[in-house]
C-alpha cells in the first residue's frame, strides 16, 4: 500500500471515528448535546469522491459495528448471539450513507438540504426494519431542550433530527467551500440564512407552545409508582415470587397512605397468569390463585393498582390440558376487590428477548439463537388498544398502558391517546417496564447501564408528540413522571425515591413515589396524522440510494465502453 493509500486510510479512519465519538457522547447519560450539531460533519467530510468505494465502504462498516457493539453492550446479557447479530445489520447503515453522500459530494449538491434525506433517512427505516429500533437517534439528544423539541407535536421526533441533520450539512458544506476558496458565495449565504431562519421559528414556536400549555392543563388523579430493583435472573426465580410480591404490596400500601388512587407496577413483576379464565383451572392452593388473592385484598377499599403480568391461555396439546399462548399484560385491580375485564396484551413485541425472529421464515437460523430463557418464551402480541379507567371523587379518568419499549414507539403510544374505538383523547399514560435485563450484578451490587437513562429520554418524545403525560414504572429504573411538554419531574408530592430522576436506579433503584398527573386537553397534529414525515424521510433516502446506484451503473458502463 503506498503512502498515499495509506493517508487516506488513516483519515478516512479518523473521520468515521470521530463521529462515532461524537454520536456516543450527545445521547444519555453524557448529556453533550452540543455534539450532535457537529457529529456528522466529519463523516461527511471523508465522503470524498477520490477515495474507492473499496476503501470507503468496508472500512464504514467495520467502524459502525464497533459503535453499535459499543453502544449495544446491554443487549449481550439477553441474548449474545441476537446481540452479534443485530450490531452487524445496524452496521450496515453506515456503507450506506457512505456511498449516497459520496454520490452527492461527487454531484456538488447541497449536503444542507439533503443530508436530513440521508442521515434522518437512515432513522425512518432504523424505525421499521427489526419491527422498530427507535434508539441514538439525534434528536434524542435534546430531550432537555423543551423548546427545540415542542416541533414533535407535528412532525414527530424525526422533525427535531432534520433540524440537527441540515446544521451538520450546513457546517460541512461551509467547509467544503472554504477548502475550495469559494466561501464567499451566495448559496452559502442563503443556506445559512434558511438553516437560521427554521432554528429561530423553531425556538418561537416551542417557546409560544411552552407559554401556552397551562391553559390547557388541569391537575388530575394522584398515581404512585412502586418501583422494585431485581435483576432480571434474580426476579425469574419463581421461589421468588412470593417476596416480589410482598415487597410491591409494601410499597403500594405507602402510595395509598400518601393519597394515591391508582399504583402501578413495574412489567411481570408477579410470576403467574393472573387473567380469570386461568385461574379457573388452578388449584386454589396454587401460587397463582393466591397472588390474585393478596392482590385483591391489597386494592380493596384502597385504590386501584395496575400489575405486569402474563395472561395465559389453556388449550389442548396432544389430548392433554397445557398452555398453548401467553401474552404480556396489564392488569388493572380495582378498590371492590376485583380484577377488572379491561387487561392489555402489549402489541409491539420485542425481538430476541419476547419472541424470537425467524421460526417459521428460516427455522435453521431460529435453531442457532439462543433465547434468554431455556424454555419457548414466544409471547402471542395483542392487537387492542385498550383504555383502562379509573373513577376518583373529581371524575372517572382514562388512561392507556404501554408496556416495556412500547414507550419508544411512536404508532403505538399515538393510538392509545386517541384512536377510532376510543376517539376522546386518554387522560395520560402509564408505561411498565422490567428493565432488570439491562443491570449488571455482582456481590449483591446492581450496576446500571446507560439503557435505563436513556429509556427515560425517548419517553420525552412520546409526550410532546401527544401533549400527554406519561408516568414510568420501571423494575430498577428510571421510574419517574414526565409532563405533556416533555418535562421530566426531578420532585414528587411524596416518596423515598431521589429526587433527581435520573438517580433512581442502581443501588438507589428501590423504593416508591406518588404525584398528581397534569392532563393537557390538547390533541395535536401528530396524534391525529401520525409518522407522515417518516414516510417522507424514509421514501428520500431510497431515491437518493436508487439515483446513486443508476449513475455509478452508467459510469461504470461508460468506463467499459471508452
Amino acid at each position: 500500500m503506498g503512502r498515499t493509500k495509506v493517508n487516506h486510510f488513516l483519515t478516512t479512519a479518523a473521520g468515521l471515528i470521530a463521529s462515532a465519538v461524537l454520536l456516543t457522547i450527545c445521547q444519555t447519560p453524557f448529556n453533550q448535546a452540543w455534539a450532535a450539531w457537529i457529529a456528522w460533519v466529519p463523516f461527511m467530510l471523508i465522503c470524498r469522491p477520490e477515495i474507492r468505494l473499496r476503501m470507503l465502504l468496508p472500512l464504514a462498516w467495520a467502524v459502525w459495528l464497533i459503535y453499535w457493539l459499543g453502544n449495544l453492550y446491554w443487549l449481550e446479557p439477553v441474548t449474545g448471539p441476537g446481540y452479534i447479530t443485530f450490531c452487524i445489520s445496524q452496521a450496515l447503515y453506515a456503507p450506506l450513507l457512505v456511498f449516497c453522500i459520496r454520490f452527492v459530494r461527487r454531484k456538488q449538491w447541497p449536503l444542507t438540504l439533503l443530508a436530513p434525506l440521508i442521515v434522518v433517512g437512515a432513522e425512518a427505516w432504523q424505525s421499521v426494519l427489526y419491527t422498530g429500533f427507535e434508539w441514538y437517534y439525534l434528536a434524542h439528544s435534546q430531550y432537555l431542550n423543551l423548546p427545540l423539541i415542542q416541533i414533535s407535536d407535528i412532525f414527530g421526533q424525526l422533525g427535531v433530527s432534520v433540524l440537527i441533520a441540515m446544521v451538520n450539512g450546513l457546517l460541512a458544506d461551509l467547509l467544503l467551500s472554504a477548502a475550495r476558496r469559494k466561501f464567499l458565495r451566495w448559496p452559502n449565504a442563503a443556506l445559512t440564512a434558511l438553516v437560521g431562519l427554521l432554528l429561530i421559528a423553531t425556538w418561537i414556536y416551542g417557546s409560544l407552545k411552552l407559554a401556552s400549555a397551562s391553559a390547557y392543563r388541569t391537575d388530575g388523579p394522584v398515581v404512585g409508582v412502586a418501583q422494585t430493583n431485581a435483576p432480571s435472573f434474580v426476579k425469574e426465580l419463581s421461589d421468588n415470587g412470593q417476596a416480589l410480591l410482598d415487597e410491591l404490596s409494601g410499597l403500594s400500601h405507602a402510595c395509598f397512605n400518601a393519597g394515591a388512587v391508582l399504583v402501578a407496577w413495574p412489567e411481570t413483576m408477579v410470576l403467574a397468569g393472573l387473567n380469570p379464565d386461568f385461574l379457573s383451572y388452578m388449584d386454589d392452593n396454587s401460587n397463582a390463585v393466591q397472588y390474585d388473592r393478596q392482590i385483591k385484598k391489597l386494592a380493596k377499599n384502597r385504590g386501584y393498582v395496575l400489575v405486569g403480568a402474563h395472561r395465559k391461555k389453556v388449550g389442548l396439546v396432544d389430548g392433554n390440558l397445557d398452555i398453548v399462548s401467553q401474552s404480556n399484560t396489564a392488569f388493572l385491580y380495582t378498590p371492590l376487590g376485583q380484577q377488572s375485564r379491561q387487561y392489555y396484551d402489549k402489541i409491539h413485541l420485542v425481538p430476541f428477548g419476547e419472541y424470537i425472529p425467524f421460526k417459521k421464515s428460516a427455522p435453521w437460523i431460529y435453531r442457532l439463537i439462543l433465547s434468554p430463557y431455556d424454555f419457548d418464551y414466544n409471547l402471542t402480541p395483542g392487537d387492542k388498544y385498550t383504555r383502562f379507567e379509573i373513577e376518583t371523587d373529581e371524575r372517572p379518568y382514562q388512561f392507556g398502558s404501554m408496556i416495556c419499549y412500547e414507550d419508544t414507539d411512536p404508532a403505538i403510544c399515538r393510538k392509545l391517546v386517541l384512536n377510532k374505538e376510543h376517539p376522546q383523547k386518554a387522560d395520560f399514560l402509564v408505561n411498565i417496564s422490567n428493565d432488570g435485563w439491562y443491570v449488571g450484578y455482582k456481590d449483591g451490587t446492581i450496576y446500571p447501564s446507560v439503557e435505563l437513562p436513556q429509556r427515560a429520554a425517548i419517553t420525552v418524545f412520546r409526550c410532546v408528540e401527544n401533549h400527554i403525560a406519561v408516568i414510568r414504572s420501571v423494575n430498577t429504573g428510571v421510574s419517574c413522571l414526565i409532563d405533556p411538554d416533555g418535562r421530566i419531574i426531578n420532585d414528587y408530592t411524596a416518596g423515598n425515591l431521589p429526587k433527581n430522576v435520573m438517580d433512581r436506579k442502581g443501588q438507589k433503584g428501590e423504593g416508591w413515589f406518588v404525584d398528581q398527573i397534569p392532563v393537557d386537553a390538547r390533541i395535536t397534529f401528530f396524534t391525529r396524522h401520525g409518522r407522515w414525515l417518516d414516510g417522507l424521510l424514509g421514501a428520500g433516502l431510497a431515491s437518493v440510494f436508487l439515483i446513486a446506484l443508476i449513475d455509478s451503473w452508467k459510469r461504470k458502463k461508460k468506463r467499459i465502453t471508452t
